[in-house]
């Protein structure tokens, strides 16, 4: 069955406009989880991710729910228009069992669409050591990203950590989302390895997710 997982980026005084949002559109799970943003000044107008507090909000949704989430985003919050925020759609490969499924589909029937694989755009996700957000950044920015979203987080402790990255990943950590365009990615990843990958501070590994369709950059496109 066609699902997404959408992520919607939005400055925390409109993240309960979101939320009665996504429930209008009868979506079973969401999660809010608390950020901030790192774009610079010069990037606000095209970003609207400027230095200040985010919510980001998670969800799973159908696919004909994503675009109408999509649209009724576009249409009542204005998240395409600059200073409003980001929102994106991941495809979901699979989900654990019919119960699991039912839920978060409210019981549809499975219909035979499978996830949009044309990826314009790519979520660059880095994990890194706490308080070495600003050399990620100048890396990114450096490769091209205009600017990001922080999150805190801790990690769990794998002992291989240390051996193949000399950090331990039971410590406190930040995770950093950039949405880049798919050309622009290798370069973005490349910068934050060899500036503040493992064996540095900053100790940052990333990877990358596919984005199906996102609402937000607009100027960017254009």
């Amino acid at each position: 069955m066609e699902l997404y997982f959408t992520i919607s980026i939005v400055d925390r005084a409109r993240s309960e406009a979101m939320l009665s949002l996504l429930h209008a559109n009868k979506v079973q799970l969401a999660l809010t989880l608390l950020g901030k943003g790192t774009a610079q000044k010069e990037h606000l107008l095209l970003y609207g991710l400027e230095a200040t507090e985010k919510a980001v909000i998670c969800a799973v949704a159908g696919g004909e729910q994503t675009q109408q989430i999509i649209k009724n985003a576009k249409r009542k919050l204005f998240i395409d228009i600059p200073g409003n925020g980001i929102m994106m759609a991941i495809p979901v490969k699979s989900v654990g069992g019919g119960r699991t499924l039912a839920y978060l589909t409210d019981n549809a029937v499975p219909g035979p669409g499978v996830p949009e694989l044309k990826f314009d755009y790519e979520l660059i996700v880095t994990i890194l050591n706490e308080g070495h957000t600003d050399p990620v950044m100048d890396a990114a920015r450096a490769a091209g990203a205009g600017g990001g979203t922080v999150l805190h987080a801790k990690g769990t402790g794998a002992k291989r950590a240390n051996k193949f990255f000399g950090v331990s990943l039971a410590d406190e950590k930040e995770m950093i989302f950039i949405v880049s365009k798919t050309g622009e990615k290798a370069a973005i990843m490349k910068a934050i390895a060899e500036r503040t990958g493992p064996g540095t501070p900053a100790g940052a590994i990333c990877f990358s997710l596919p984005i199906s369709a996102v609402a937000g950059l607009r100027v960017l496109e254009d």
